[in-house]
């Protein structure tokens, strides 16, 4: 049975370190406005590299890291820390919409790394497939990614909309409130990565 719960919190972890609105705003400032076929093939490449991204690293990144000696809670608090880093960056720092005419592969660099599958995401993906304690959170995990990415998907191609819409304004605003709540979830993984060594030792 889907898991709607471990959905809902998945879905609102991944919408606030990938930002589909601003993603879709960069987006639309690097490819010619007047390319549409080229528009499109970006945003298709871009969303399918970010999604097998994220499924593998989100999947197999545990058993990598747990080879390696590292321990999930301590992931939590390197992650959580990252996490915060990058919401400190949301909110402190302006992003350049300068429309660009040069017509160029923008699939890889910069829009799936570090855009939309960046560390922060990454770890995120980590952290919420390590998290899911049977096949129905791991499915409603992974429903959660597929979502995330194909609202993004969309956004980017309707991007043009979307700036006229949102405007610099507005999606300095949002960006920035994201910030706020990425902050939180990010201390959140601190607080329990710190939690759960701290039972551990006792």
């Amino acid at each position: 049975m889907f898991d709607l719960s471990v959905y809902l919190n998945a879905v609102t972890g991944l919408f606030v370190i990938i930002d589909p609105i601003g993603a879709a705003l960069i987006f639309h400032s690097l490819i010619p406005a007047d390319d549409i076929q080229h528009r499109v093939r970006m945003a298709v490449k871009a969303s399918i590299i970010t999604s097998l991204l994220l499924i593998v690293f989100g999947n197999y990144g545990q058993p990598l890291l747990h080879h390696l000696g590292i321990s999930i809670h301590a992931l939590r608090i390197s992650g959580g820390l990252l996490l915060f880093y990058t919401a400190f960056n949301m909110i402190t720092k302006d992003v350049s919409h300068q429309q660009q005419k040069e017509r160029k592969d923008i699939s890889v660099f910069p829009m799936t790394i570090p855009l939309l599958a960046g560390p922060g995401s990454l770890t995120l993906c980590i952290l919420l497939f390590s998290g899911a304690r049977s096949n129905n959170a791991t499915l409603s995990v992974l429903a959660a990614v597929i979502s995330i990415v194909l609202i993004t998907l969309a956004l980017m191609l309707l991007s043009r909309y979307v700036k006229h819409l949102i405007g610099r304004t507005g999606d300095e605003i949002l960006r920035r409130f994201l910030g706020v709540i990425l902050a939180a979830l990010a201390i959140q993984f601190v607080y329990e990565g710190v939690s759960r060594i701290a039972q551990g030792s006792l």
